[in-house]
Parts: structure tokens; C-alpha cells; sequence
């Protein structure tokens, strides 16, 4: 490896070697995301898409493709299927947290409004399934139905589960399964069955996804606060304002006394939030440990997607899917 290739991101290294790919992906994209009749549906995605995302969970499925020595068309589809999937449920989220930025930008919600937001989601989810069906694989499209319904599920309930201070880790990694790692290890599943893999590589690649989705949502809400705002695109204790109970705080709970608890229930779960609390939130996290505690739970999860590839084929995909478990974690610092 040369140093120039020793110095750039793993994602970065994986977009270089899936260039021919991902143009691919990214034309598809374009063409299917047009309408004939509704001028509003592309110009409301075209912003989501055009954002500088990584791309990461299209690059999962044309990696995984790869991997398990894929020589077809059609993991070109199913990475754009992801990545439309991907882009409704973002805008859908928006509309649910009531965003008004992400990556840094106007969310379209702010910039359009919440009824463009959600039917524009809604056709992407209508496209999604086209692209899925064109492959002819039944296996691939129940893989790809079942992410969805997993999704919506994970997001209701998030709903009900945020704001209860009841809610445990247990119920936290459910609603993390659901709403973001579901769709990782979808990602990389189906790169796998296209390709024909065998049942066990198959198998190993769903339980990379499903670790790197899990320490990816952990490691984002740990940046929630203690992240550099230019570089997440989002504003400290954002999760805080809106009442989230995410892993920092979900631990810091569990150890609060009765005065801390009291300062839990008026801030998260009644919603009555006044100046300076985000700052004595954060001192609580830091004060049980609970950022420290969820850096560790996250470096378990990326350690699990590690070892998760160890069946699978050497290959040069395989050791930039290994770097990108750590780089993920190491955005931490």
C-alpha cells in the first residue's frame, strides 16, 4: 500500500476502487428519481442526494458484490435501491424531528415543507421496490421488504421508547437495529445472495452490517455530544433538545440518585428545558462515566464486525471493510 493510499479514509479507498461502480449507481439514481409529472419529486431528492453523503450503505452492497466475486449488473440496482430506501427515511425523519439541518444544510422539510417531505419519501420507497424487483430475486427482495418494515418499526418505536425513562440499553440497541442497522446489514446481505455466496458468507456479511450499523448509530449519538459541529454537520445536544434517550444518557440514568433522576424526568421526559441544562446533562455524563462507558460499547461493536468477516474470501474489499469498522469508531476522536 502506498502512502498516499495508507493516508486516506477507508471509505474514500473503497469509493476509489468501486469509482466505475458507483458512477453507475449514481446514473441510476438520476434517472429514476425523475418524474414525468411531479417536478417537485427531483428537485426535493436531488437535494438530499447532492448533500456530499458518503454513500456508504450503496458502497456495502457493491463491496459485499465484490467480495463474494459478483460479475453481473445488478448490484448496481440493489445499491441504488438502498440508497433510495436510505433517502426516504431520512426525509421522513426529518418531518418526525422536526430537522432543520442535516449535513450541514436546510433540511427539505424547512425548505419545501412537511407534505412535499413525506409523499416525496414515499415515491422513493415506490422506486425502491421497482429497482429490487428488476433483479428477479425473490431472496433479495424479502431481504429488502423485511429492512423496510424494519425501519418503520424501529422508528415507532422510537417514538415510544425516547422519552420513557424507563427505556434500557436492551430497548435502545432494538430501536438502533431497527432504524439504522437494519438497513447495513441489508446492504451487505444482498451484495452476498446476488453474487450467489455461500449460505455462511452470506450469513457472516449480514452480521458485519448489522455491527457496523449498530457501532455507526452509537458512535453518532455519542458525537451528540461531545462532536465538532463543522464536521457532523449537527448541533451539540441535539438529541438532548429533542428528548432522545440515547446510549450516553440511558447510562447515566441507570446511575442517577433521586436529584439527578428529578432533573432527568423535568428535562426528558416532561420536556421543560431552560438555559444551562444542556450543560449539567453533559456534566452528568461525564460524572457517571456514561461517554466513556458508550466509546467502549462502541469499540465492542466495531471489534464484532471485525471478527464477523473472518469466513469470508481474502480480497482486497474485505481488509477495507475491516479498516472501515475502526475508522468508524475512530471518529470518535
Amino acid at each position: 500500500m502506498s502512502k498516499t493510499e495508507n493516508s486516506q479514509k477507508p471509505h474514500d479507498r473503497m469509493a476509489d476502487f468501486l469509482q466505475s461502480d458507483m458512477e453507475a449507481v449514481n446514473v441510476l439514481i438520476r434517472e429514476r428519481m425523475a418524474s414525468k409529472h411531479a417536478p417537485r419529486i427531483p428537485e426535493v431528492t436531488a437535494h438530499l442526494v447532492d448533500a456530499g453523503g458518503k454513500r456508504l450503505r450503496p458502497m456495502l452492497t457493491l463491496a459485499a458484490a465484490h467480495l463474494c466475486g459478483y460479475g453481473g449488473p445488478y448490484h448496481v440496482h440493489l445499491a441504488a435501491t438502498v440508497e433510495f430506501i436510505h433517502t426516504a427515511t431520512l426525509l421522513h425523519d426529518d418531518v418526525v424531528d422536526e430537522s432543520g439541518q442535516r449535513r450541514g444544510r436546510p433540511t427539505a422539510n424547512l425548505l419545501w415543507d412537511n407534505k412535499s417531505s413525506v409523499l416525496v419519501g414515499d415515491y422513493l420507497f415506490s422506486r425502491s421496490f421497482q429497482l429490487m424487483v428488476e433483479t428477479g430475486s425473490l431472496r433479495v427482495l424479502d431481504i429488502l421488504s423485511n429492512a423496510s418494515a424494519t425501519i418503520a418499526e424501529g422508528e415507532v418505536l422510537q417514538l415510544t421508547a425516547s422519552q420513557d425513562l424507563r427505556t434500557t440499553e436492551e430497548i435502545y440497541l432494538q430501536v438502533v437495529r431497527g432504524k439504522t442497522a437494519a438497513l447495513f446489514s441489508a446492504a451487505t446481505e444482498v451484495g452476498g445472495v446476488i453474487a450467489g455466496a455461500p449460505d455462511a458468507h452470506v450469513a457472516a456479511l449480514f452480521d458485519y452490517g448489522d455491527a457496523l450499523g449498530v457501532a455507526f448509530q452509537i458512535v453518532d449519538d455519542l458525537l451528540d455530544f461531545q462532536g465538532d459541529q463543522k464536521v457532523t454537520g449537527k448541533n451539540i445536544g441535539d438529541d438532548f433538545r429533542e428528548r432522545k434517550l440515547t446510549m450516553p444518557l440511558i447510562k447515566a440514568v441507570a446511575k442517577a440518585d433521586e436529584t439527578e433522576r428529578a432533573f432527568w424526568r423535568r428535562t426528558i421526559e416532561k420536556g421543560q428545558q431552560e438555559a444551562g441544562d444542556l450543560d449539567q446533562a453533559i456534566a452528568l455524563l461525564h460524572k457517571h462515566n456514561a461517554l466513556s462507558d458508550t466509546n467502549i460499547a462502541a469499540r465492542a461493536e466495531a471489534a464484532r464486525a471485525k471478527a464477523a468477516l473472518r469466513p469470508l474470501p481474502d480480497h482486497p474489499v474485505k481488509d477495507m471493510l475491516s479498516d472501515l469498522a475502526d475508522y468508524v469508531v475512530e471518529r470518535i476522536n
